[in-house]
């Protein structure tokens, strides 16, 4: 495909796409994109890019938990995998972007190399129209200078975080190594109509199947709460926002996320990554691996550090994101609150989440290097557990952009897990330690 688009010269630069984010360095900092039309259409082409990433790992972890002995497995099941320093697997994404006409644009990005799977796998695609030209309405032209649709199978935007997260080798828009505790990121079907204003309001309504891996077999299971057999409603998600630049220097960006799946086959919005924790067996125990059967992953639990709440069946949460930027300084804030079950649950669950960065980036005019912190937290009630966990995690990291497409960073990690069971591989858990990561984008 490479060859044929340089061969018929249709390879172009990623500042040829419209209403579009880079995967370099100039994507910092943009969240959904905009109605600015800057890049005038001259003839359909297509852009081959990818995104690489590379992660020396030098983390320990401990814990406190109960020996524990299971007939399926041999040996004590609550005891750590011994960690050692090394490289981790290198994940590397393939970006396929095409201008398709003016105002039209499509995307399919494509996992070739990642911890969840070992095999190659398609993310997922989606076309967006920014212009319904082909419909020769003046009416719908003036309509669509404020609209945007999207359509297909994309993550969907629930929250601001998933902007800034790495997404298997995608990682410089993360001045991290990691994601959140709870990571929220689902690519799922359907479609997100955006409203844009001049000032700086923005809204979108968008509708899904409320399904990673979606199916036309019907349902047999029945649900713990209704008596009554499984169905499949769409879920929907909303958010409201406003994002300005209010001087030269000074840019403010508050946003509200709603997600809802009222019953589903298996909702994976904190379970939909298929690349993986860039955290590699921390709180991991040997012989549950060697007595799990492995089809096309890599190993056998690849969210090491993350924390599923398993609101596999129903869910209805909140996300709230502040974004500010002065200068240099940059702060990003979350507050979440979910609500769930799964399907042999009959009362709901609640998890909450905060999360705040800060970072300074340097020097002025140029911000290639930073320096940067993180706390984020998760308390949450879990199916079977008498009282609610909490995870915390402090993070550091400092980082370089060698160019807009080059990144360096290295972050140091420390997160602990406090009121699992005495008998929990998690009770008084602990990780921490240093990572170094390379990465490439463009």
């Amino acid at each position: 495909m490479l060859c044929a688009c340089l061969a018929t010269g249709s390879l172009e630069a990623q500042n040829s796409m419209q209403f579009f984010r880079p995967y370099d360095e100039t994507g910092l900092h943009i969240f959904e994109t905009t109605k600015v039309d800057t890049i005038p259409f001259k003839k359909l082409h297509v852009q081959i890019g990818g995104s690489f990433e590379q992660t020396f790992q030098t983390l320990r972890d401990v814990n406190t938990a109960q020996t524990l002995l299971l007939p399926a497995y041999k040996g004590n099941v609550n005891s750590l995998i011994p960690l050692t320093n090394g490289f981790n697997l290198a994940m590397a994404n393939l970006n396929i972007d095409a201008q398709l006409s003016d105002g039209i644009r499509v995307n399919l990005t494509v996992y070739l190399s990642s911890r969840h799977h070992e095999d190659t796998w398609v993310k997922g695609g989606y076309i967006q129209f920014d212009k319904l030209l082909f419909l020769h309405s003046s009416v719908v032209d003036n309509i669509m200078k404020s609209v945007t649709i999207k359509i297909g199978q994309f993550d969907i935007d629930y929250g601001d975080q998933h902007f800034r997260r790495t997404d298997g080798g995608s990682t410089l828009y993360n001045p991290f190594v990691e994601n959140y505790i709870m990571d929220e990121f689902a690519t799922e079907i359907g479609a997100e109509f955006y409203y844009h204003t001049k000032s700086g309001l923005f809204g979108m309504v968008g509708i899904s199947n409320g399904e990673l891996d979606p199916t036309v077999v019907a349902p047999v299971k029945t649900d713990s709460t209704t008596g009554q057999v499984n169905h499949y409603d769409p879920a929907y998600h909303f958010k409201l926002g406003y994002d300005k630049q209010l001087t030269p220097d000074f840019r403010f960006r508050f946003t509200g996320s709603y997600y809802t799946d009222q019953s589903a086959n298996n909702n994976t919005l904190f379970g939909g990554d298929r690349t993986g924790s860039h955290y590699f067996y921390v709180m991991e125990n040997q012989n549950v691996a060697n007595g799990t059967t492995i089809s096309n992953e890599n190993d056998y639990s690849p969210f090491s550090g993350r924390f599923n709440p398993g609101f596999t069946e129903q869910v209805n949460t909140v996300m709230i994101n502040t974004f500010l930027k002065c200068k240099g300084i940059e702060f990003f804030g979350t507050y979440e609150n979910a609500q769930g079950r799964a399907i042999t649950e009959t009362n709901m669950r609640k998890a909450v989440q905060y999360a705040a960065d800060l970072i300074y980036r340097f020097p002025a005019n140029k911000e290639n290097f930073w320096i940067g912190a993180r706390y984020n937290t998760v308390t949450s009630a879990v199916a079977g557990f008498a009282q609610d966990i909490t995870i915390n995690r402090e993070v550091a990291s400092v980082g370089w952009f060698l160019t807009k497409n080059i990144m360096l960073k290295v972050e140091y990690v420390h997160q602990e897990y406090k009121d699992y069971p005495g008998d929990n591989i998690l009770n008084g858990g602990k990780f921490y330690g240093t990572l170094f990561e390379a990465a490439i984008g463009f």
